[in-house]
């Protein structure tokens, strides 16, 4: 009896002794994302974000493209990011280097973009978590030209891709800059500046305003932006990129499913709110259209003058 007694005490001790033992502390090792089922020249472009503010979750493994859309003002770069902001899986956002201190030199610029392409921007356009395509939109006055032998090296060993986008027709845009300059001043909409609207009535506003252009200097001013478009072309050419004209979007949306096809994102109908606000013939936007007219007539600009997309 005394025997079993002590035999029974001895394995209740056991039990007790190991019931206090703690848990080990396993390491959780996430698995690498799978290959994706893509070209091989298309592999520097796809990338795996980590973001330092949130958690991809169940998206961690959802490739992701960047891209830069490269444009100048009234160009139609506004209406264009907000198509593709329709889009379920694109976060484009918005003009940044706007902001000066954000291009003031080159090593601001790459942690801005650091920031951008790490979904780490938060902005109204961020799809956080389940983006396939993020970005922004860049002018090409923004420290693109300044700074364009660095942006091109980090773009090519980034792989960011770019959407460059620009206007045919240089008349009409030069007509939106001045009624954008004269509403920035004059606030026709309830005292408030507005460079894009959303209502046919706002745009009916806007458009009343006719703008005086200097006709000595037009043709001249004409070129000069035509040699801004040639040299960004010519600067960011070793890049992957794809030309966009505004005109081409307006009158054709299938234009759109190459941008989709470009960036590798699931096809869809992309719709913006924007109404446009220059409409119709030119001759009922400038105030002076005569001299104008006489200003173009015979030269390569003349096509500007006639019809209102034509090439």
């Amino acid at each position: 009896m005394v025997c079993g007694v002590y035999i029974c005490t001895i394995c209740l001790e056991q039990i007790s002794t190991g019931s206090t033992t703690e848990f080990l502390n396993f390491r959780v090792v996430q698995k690498p994302c799978p290959e994706p089922n893509i070209e091989p020249w298309e592999i520097p472009y796809v990338h795996y974000p980590n973001p330092k503010t949130y958690s991809r979750a169940e998206c961690a493994c959802n490739p992701v493209r960047y891209f830069a859309i490269m444009s100048m003002q009234r160009s139609g770069s506004g209406w264009f990011e907000t198509l593709l902001n329709n889009h379920t899986n694109i976060s484009s956002n918005g003009e940044i280097f706007s902001v000066k201190v954000r291009r003031s030199n080159v090593s601001t610029i790459f942690e801005t973009l650091d920031k951008i392409y790490n979904l780490d921007w938060m902005s109204s356009a961020s799809k956080n978590e389940c983006t396939a395509a993020v970005g922004l939109k860049w002018m090409l006055n923004q420290g693109l030209m300044q700074h364009h032998k660095e942006i091109v090296e980090y773009f090519n060993t980034r792989g960011v891709s770019t959407i460059f986008l620009f206007r045919r027709n240089l008349l009409r845009r030069m007509i939106s800059i001045l009624a954008n300059s004269y509403d920035r001043d004059a606030k026709p909409l309830n005292g408030t500046h507005k460079s894009h609207v959303h209502s046919p009535h706002e745009a009916a506003i806007l458009a009343s305003y006719k703008p005086v252009i200097n006709a000595t200097t037009l043709i001249p001013s004409l070129r000069q932006v035509e040699e801004t478009t040639k040299k960004g072309l010519e600067y960011f050419k070793s890049t992957r990129h794809i030309i966009v004209y505004y005109e081409d979007v307006v009158k054709n949306h299938t234009k759109l499913a190459e941008v989709q096809e470009f960036l590798k994102v699931p096809k869809r109908e992309l719709k913006s709110r924007q109404v446009k606000i220059h409409k119709g013939s030119l001759s009922n936007h400038i105030q002076n259209w005569v001299d104008v007219e006489k200003a173009l007539n015979g030269t390569k600009y003349e096509s500007y003058l006639h019809g209102d997309y034509r090439k």
